[in-house]
């Protein structure tokens, strides 16, 4: 028997939750990434556990890459609704203050720099937002592949261990 097309429309899309602390810069980064790259098979979203803004930042180095992202704002985790297939923890904060209420879903942890507090003016600054935003590239393009190749249900960390749950069954983020 064939296996199923993975580009099936019929299915839904694989729903990420992308999570740090302000929700202004890497998971805003990571949300227009997977959406982009992701062509319809990936639904991704961001929060923060304490939402602060969208960095201009952010818009400018995804204008670069043609994505527009200006249409996302920042929100608290309580405000993008469940159930997701994966959530992605990328600051070391975000991985310990994650609420319980996302904790049940399969979870990776992606230990990413913070572009905004780097040393130097405004270029050193845009230079960082480039640095951490072609590092997700690389690593949601990775994900999107091992979803493609017919492992959508699979959580787990960059090493390939599984990290999936039972409902109801917390366990803390993996930490780097």
């Amino acid at each position: 028997m064939k296996d199923p097309d993975p580009r099936d429309r019929s299915r839904p899309p694989f729903r990420i939750l992308f999570v740090c602390t302000g929700n202004s810069a890497r998971s805003q980064l990571a949300e227009g990434l997977a959406n982009h790259l992701g062509q319809g098979d990936v639904e991704a979203h961001s929060a923060g556990t304490m939402p602060a803004g969208v960095n201009n930042h952010s818009v400018a180095v995804m204008q670069e890459r043609g994505i527009d992202i200006t249409h996302q704002r920042s929100k608290r985790i309580d405000e993008v609704p469940g159930p997701f297939d994966l959530v992605i923890t990328l600051c070391d904060a975000a991985a310990l203050l994650c609420p319980t209420s996302v904790r049940d879903y399969p979870m990776e942890h992606w230990s990413t720099p913070d572009p905004s507090f780097v040393p130097g003016g405004p270029e050193a600054v845009h230079q960082a937002f480039r640095r951490v935003r072609d590092r997700l590239e690389l690593e949601i393009t990775a994900l999107i592949e091992k979803l493609r190749k017919g492992e959508r249900g699979a959580g787990g960390t960059r090493t390939g261990a599984a990290t999936r749950r039972e409902p109801g069954v917390t366990k803390r983020a993996a930490r780097r």
